[in-house]
């Protein structure tokens, strides 16, 4: 990894960045955003590509990549574009080699990457989450409701929920542990009255 460390350097020193971005900083960039994410993009490689030994080049070449790229413009989203560039390098590789590992035909979406949203199924799972609880919500008792979700929702102390709702600290600790028992139990515990 050295190698390409020392050619960014080198480029770094000698080239004018666009955009009025100094070369100091293009380095600085990289070094503080591209090279923390190494971990990822190797395991990344590991888990996309079917010949371990290219790892080593593979990252260097992403790396050359990125950096010739971030000449010309810095990418907004640094991790997002570092992992798109990895699987470009990788499409690219299968396309000139013109050999489709078999790993791809199995699982067609082996090259895609996880973005900063999440895909359309951890949607849907989420949403239903977000569903069961806002019935497991609904179904405490107002006060109790109202407790809670100052506390987990709006992050307010025994305190201050106590002083909003005019009633003793000690009131609100036992709104918030029965509530969050009860909620607790409507979400992941057994159904009422299965217990032996």
């Amino acid at each position: 990894m050295a190698d390409i460390r020392e050619t960014i350097r080198q480029d770094a020193g000698s080239q004018a960045m666009g955009e009025g971005m100094r070369a100091s900083d293009l380095q600085g960039w990289f070094v503080l955003e591209v090279l923390p994410l190494e971990a990822a993009l190797t395991q990344f490689l590991r888990h996309n590509w079917r010949n371990n030994s290219d790892i080593a080049d593979l990252v260097q070449e992403i790396y050359l990549r990125v950096f010739e790229a971030a000449q010309r413009q810095r990418p907004d989203n640094t991790k997002s574009f570092v992992f798109a560039t990895a699987q470009n390098l990788l499409i690219d590789r299968v396309r000139r080699e013109k050999i489709v590992p078999f790993e791809a035909m199995l699982e067609p979406d082996a090259l895609a990457i996880a973005g900063e949203e999440p895909s359309p199924d951890r949607a849907v799972i989420a949403r239903d989450e977000l569903r069961r609880l806002q019935s497991a919500l609904d179904g405490l008792p107002a006060r109790c409701r109202e407790a809670i979700v100052m506390k987990q929702v709006n992050g307010l102390t025994r305190r201050e929920i106590a002083t909003r709702m005019g009633i003793s600290e000690k009131t609100v600790k036992w709104y918030l542990a029965d509530g969050l028992r009860t909620l607790a139990d409507n979400l992941y515990g057994e159904p009422p009255g299965s217990k032996s």
